[in-house]
C-alpha cells in the first residue's frame, strides 16, 4: 500500500525487537533520576508516603538522609507539606502509588500545590492495569484525565526505565509542578542514553514516508504499538509511530503533522480512553485537522488481578488489539 518502506528511528535501542530485548522497571529509572537530580541540585528533597523502597525512592533516602522525610500513610499532608517546602525554596518530590498520589490526594494537589504554582513534583508509580495481581483497587487507570485537566501541571508518561530517568531529572527544571507517571513491572527498554528527550517533545520513533495510519502512543505500550507496526508492514500496511511521552503540554504542532502525513490515527494508553491521552490528541485534532481516529485503552471499566500480561491483552491493548483498531480505522 505504501511507496517506501518504515523504518526505526535509529537513536533506538537495537535490539528491542528481540526476544532477549533487556527489561527495566520504568520507576527503577525514576530512582535513578532521583539521585541524578539530588546531584545536580540541592533544593531537591523527596517525600514518601510510606512506600520508599516500592516508589523507589530509597536510593535517594540512602545518600541524602537529611533531604528526605518520611510521612507515612498520609498523602493528603505529604502534598500540603510538600507545597510549604517549596514555598520556601526547595523542589520537593511526593512518591507514593499513582492510586493515591494523585488518587486520594488530588484536592491538595489542586489546591496547594497547582493553584499556587509551586513547583512540586508528583510521581505516581504501579499505574496501568500491569500492576497485575494488586487488582482494580489498586490499578490507577484515571490518574491522566485527573491531573490533566488542573491548571499548570504537566504531566509526563514515560516508555521506558531510560526515559524516566531523563523526565525526572528535566522535571527540577520546569519551575511548575509535574507529574511522573510510573510503571511497576519490568518493561522492554526502547530508547538509549543517545534518545532525544524534552518535555513537551513528542517523537517518531518508527518513520514512514508514505504512512497509512499513525500511532500516538504512551508509557509502556509503545513496545506494543512498534511490534504492531512491524507487523502491519509485513502485511502492506505502513505505519508511523509516534512516542507521545508528554500528554501536557501537547506537542501539537507534531500531532497534526502526523495527522496530515498518516490521514488517520490510533492513540494507545494504558488508561481509560475517556479523558486520556486519546482524548487529548482528540481534541487537538477536531480543532485543528479531523481525521478518523480508534482509541486503544480501557474502556470504561476497572481493572482485576491477573498477571500483567493478561491484563493487558484482557483490556484490549496488546498486539493484536492494536493491529485491529489500525485495520478499522483503515477501512472507515
Amino acid at each position: 500500500m505504501a511507496d517506501a518502506p518504515s523504518r526505526l528511528d535509529e537513536t533506538l535501542n537495537p535490539k528491542l525487537f528481540d526476544d532477549d530485548v533487556e527489561e527495566i522497571a520504568i520507576r527503577t529509572g525514576f530512582g535513578e533520576g532521583l539521585v541524578c537530580a539530588g546531584d545536580a541540585d540541592p533544593r531537591v528533597v523527596v517525600l514518601s508516603g510510606d512506600l520508599t523502597e516500592s516508589a523507589q525512592a530509597l536510593a535517594f533516602k540512602k545518600k541524602f538522609p537529611e533531604r528526605f522525610v518520611e510521612l507515612g500513610v498520609a498523602e493528603q499532608n505529604m502534598a500540603a507539606v510538600a507545597s510549604g517546602m517549596a514555598a520556601m525554596g526547595k523542589i520537593p518530590f511526593i512518591t507514593s502509588y499513582a492510586m493515591f498520589s494523585p488518587g486520594r490526594n488530588w484536592e491538595q494537589i489542586r489546591t496547594t500545590i497547582a493553584y499556587n504554582n509551586q513547583p512540586v513534583k508528583i510521581a505516581g508509580s504501579h499505574a496501568g492495569v500491569s500492576v497485575g495481581p494488586d487488582g482494580g483497587t489498586h490499578q490507577a487507570i484515571e490518574d491522566i484525565a485527573i491531573t490533566r485537566v488542573v491548571p499548570r501541571i504537566i504531566v509526563v508518561c514515560p516508555c521506558d526505565a531510560i526515559e524516566a530517568r531523563k523526565a525526572t531529572v528535566a522535571a527540577v527544571t520546569t519551575g511548575t509542578p509535574v507529574y511522573l507517571r510510573l510503571a511497576r513491572n519490568k518493561t522492554p527498554v526502547m530508547t538509549t542514553d543517545g534518545t532525544p528527550f524534552e518535555i513537551g517533545r513528542a517523537r517518531i520513533v518508527w518513520k514512514s514516508d508514505s504512512p497509512n495510519v499513525g500511532f500516538v502512543a504512551t508509557g509502556a505500550l509503545l513496545h506494543n504499538a512498534l511490534l504492531a507496526a512491524r507487523t502491519l508492514r509485513d502485511e502492506g500496511i505502513e505505519v508511523e509511530v509516534m512516542n507521545l511521552s508528554t500528554v501536557k503540554p501537547l506537542d501539537t504542532d507534531a500531532i497534526v503533522a502526523l495527522a496530515k502525513k498518516a490521514k488517520r490515527i490510533v492513540t494507545i494508553e494504558e488508561h481509560q480512553v475517556f479523558a486520556g491521552m486519546g482524548s487529548a490528541v482528540a481534541e487537538c485534532l477536531v480543532e485543528r485537522y479531523p481525521v478518523p481516529m480508534r482509541f486503544v485503552g480501557v474502556h470504561d471499566r476497572f481493572g482485576q488481578s491477573g498477571t500483567p500480561e493478561q491484563l493487558v491483552d484482557y483490556y484490549g491493548m496488546g498486539l493484536d488489539a492494536i493491529i485491529d483498531a489500525a485495520r478499522k480505522v483503515i477501512a472507515a
